[in-house]
């Protein structure tokens, strides 16, 4: 079955960096641009970014454009997210997902002092 596996996450403080990442299973990781959302305490899920399946394009929301940067391993099946200058604002649960919604489990960023 579909499985997306988050890791990387924990606290770290505010300029800081972390470097998430998807492990997938199940589907034929290549074949489906992907995307990294997140939620934020008590908010709904915000969209981040999205990776095409060939890594060709990217897009991001304009909140972390510049400090976050999607990538992606086709041959590891493995999404990547790379995050720079995090904001306390940039606290939440963040998920990979697939196109039709399909998401793991989610790992949490904590950015604070």
């Amino acid at each position: 079955q579909v499985q997306l596996v988050e890791s990387g996450g924990g606290w770290v403080q505010p300029g800081g960096s972390l470097r998430l990442s998807c492990a997938a299973s199940g589907f034929t990781f290549r074949s489906f641009s992907m995307s990294w959302v997140r939620q934020a305490p008590g908010k709904g899920l915000e969209w981040v970014s999205t990776i095409s399946s060939d890594a060709g394009g990217t897009s991001y929301t304009d909140s972390v454009k510049g400090r976050f940067t999607i990538s992606r391993d086709n041959a590891k099946n493995t999404l990547y997210l790379q995050m720079n200058s995090l904001k306390p604002d940039d606290t939440a649960v963040y998920y990979c997902a697939r196109p039709d919604a399909i998401r793991g489990q989610g790992t949490q960023v904590t950015v604070s002092s």
